[in-house]
């Protein structure tokens, strides 16, 4: 089943070798009235019919729910949804399953946990950042709009000042800060050309990264923890040979911003600078007001319509990426010349979507998972084809909080659980759920490009006596619970695997295991949750397949 990822003159600059997105012509196009899923499968069966390549075929409904689940709503479905979706007989059910997960609370956390572990990774932050994150998803904010606030959001704003903890955390190094937001917003990892042209890519010049930094240099963190930004400071670099040259603040596709000349007495740039210090000593002092804002600029930039593909290519690319294991530019943050997408036509076509439909970030991942590209079964015999013409499904390990959020659900007795994502109580259910998993999500594993369970949660899943408590109690309220109380053994080891891997056992699997649970009938609390516990722990459980 496995198988083998603007109060300023605006100046073009044009430079000699500089890059674009990828853009073709709109009548080059598919209309753009045509839904997403079937111009996901135009362009993406047109690469494999050039190819004589024939993709695998789609997933079993089993096998749908519980790769859909996990990709909208965080979590492995629950044995109601699994028999529920399996039974039903409308051939419309794959479409109002996405709808279902789309209008759920769920999709809104794991939206919300999407975005935190794309943005912040490994610097942990909890409480008002992910408070943000989650209202934006609820309200379906537009990205565009997110965008904006993590950049240059008030701070006297209390709903929206927890965006600029993506600044916060990073202000400490300007260069750490500078590649993540041309990385993580844009797609350009622009890193390399610090200390020199980019040895590899032709696109990136020293002018383009420092450029970029220059509408970071300037801001800086008050006493009392805000973000302000500074009257003035050129940042200034030695260039390949060693000629000292001030930066221009230059967006990635050339275009510049002049910053207007201040005639400023020394008494006044005094008087300035004893604003800046004062701030970074005393709590209450007030911020910095410069007429020149340069974030303020550099949004403006990048989300001016001759200048935002970039940052729009990018998010939909990484939301693909998601969903389909890599990005039609792969890696995502590599968008040069020298690393063109798979299928421009179809990337420049959701783009153009994406902005026509307000940058719903909502819209674009049901467009997606409602295609045939979707669906196709990880399974393959043979060699596999270029992970790039997306004919096969990809195999993709759980995030931390997808696994630990997925224990709770396989484990949990079926009858405890609403019959239905549309119970009203589902939302705080899920809520209390997300903080429940959030610890033993710490302590897991975090998906890398070649995947290894670690020593340490190896150890964990075998020796923690949480694993006991929490996963495999004794209880009503719990799987193992709810197996005992069924007089039939096969019946218990199909509840056990309908609710840990979302199908019934196999013949072999049934076999087998009603062996193990026949040989261990003088103890058969026992062997239940053994049982349990190697379905939980097990490549299967750990993947999205």
């Amino acid at each position: 089943m496995f198988s083998d990822r603007c109060l300023s003159v605006l100046t073009c600059l044009c430079l000699c070798g500089m890059p674009l997105a990828v853009s073709l012509a709109a009548d080059d196009l598919l209309p753009p009235d045509r839904p997403i899923h079937e111009v996901v499968d135009h362009y993406i069966d047109a690469r494999l019919s050039e190819k004589g390549v024939t993709p695998a075929p789609a997933v079993s409904d089993a096998e749908f729910l519980r790769r859909v689940t996990l990709d909208l709503a965080g979590r492995i479905p629950t044995v109601h949804e699994l028999r529920d979706y399996t039974a039903a007989t409308d051939p419309a059910k794959k479409t109002a399953l996405i709808d279902r997960l789309l209008a759920s609370p769920d999709f809104a956390f794991h939206q919300r946990n999407r975005l935190d572990e794309l943005l912040m990774g490994d610097q942990r932050k909890d409480g008002p950042w992910r408070d943000y994150l989650l209202r934006s998803v609820q309200n379906d904010k537009p990205w565009d709009q997110m965008f904006r606030e993590m950049m240059v959001a008030s701070e006297d704003d209390s709903e929206l000042a927890p965006a600029l903890t993506f600044l916060k955390v990073r202000l400490r190094d300007v260069n750490t800060l500078t590649n993540d937001v041309s990385r993580l917003f844009f797609g350009v990892s622009i890193n390399c050309a610090q200390c020199h042209d980019h040895p590899l890519v032709d696109d990136w010049k020293q002018d383009h990264y420092f450029g970029f930094a220059s509408f970071f240099n300037r801001t800086y963190q008050t006493k009392s923890n805000r973000l302000a930004e500074k009257f003035d400071g050129m940042l200034k670099f030695r260039d390949t040979e060693g000629v000292e040259k001030p930066a221009k603040f230059m967006f990635l596709t050339g275009v510049s911003v002049e910053e207007p000349p201040l005639e400023l007495t020394d008494e006044q740039k005094k008087q300035n600078d004893e604003i800046v210090k004062t701030s970074m000593k005393e709590d209450k002092a007030p911020l910095p007001a410069p007429e020149f804002r340069p974030r303020e600029r550099f949004v403006e930039l990048a989300l001016s319509e001759s200048n935002r593909s970039y940052f729009t290519q990018s998010i939909v690319n990484r939301m693909w990426a998601s969903l389909l294991g890599r990005g039609l530019v792969d890696p995502p943050d590599q968008n040069h010349s020298g690393n063109t997408p798979s299928h421009p036509e179809l990337l420049q076509w959701l783009e153009r979507d994406f902005v026509a439909n307000g940058y719903n970030l909502k819209r674009l991942l049901g467009g997606i998972a409602a295609s045939n590209a979707y669906t196709r079964s990880s399974a393959w015999e043979g060699e596999r084809p270029n992970p790039e013409l997306f004919a096969v499904g990809s195999v993709r390990v759980l995030s931390p909080r997808q696994y630990s959020l997925s224990l709770l659900i396989a484990t949990a007795g079926p009858e405890s659980l609403p019959a239905s994502i549309a119970e009203e109580r589902w939302s705080e259910l899920r809520k209390n759920w997300d903080g429940a998993a959030e610890g033993f999500a710490d302590r897991l594993e975090r998906p890398t490009e070649h995947f290894q369970v670690s020593v340490d949660e190896a150890l964990m899943f075998s020796n923690d006596t949480r694993v006991d408590r929490d996963y495999l109690r004794d209880s009503g309220d719990k799987l193992v619970g709810a197996a005992q109380s069924l007089e039939d053994p096969s019946a218990q080891l199909e509840l056990l695997f309908e609710s840990a891997l979302s199908r019934r056992p196999t013949d072999d699997e049934r076999s087998i295991f009603l062996g193990y649970l026949q040989e261990r009938s003088d103890r058969a609390v026992d062997g239940l949750k053994q049982v349990l516990w190697a379905l939980i722990t097990s490549p299967e459980m750990r993947f999205n397949y």
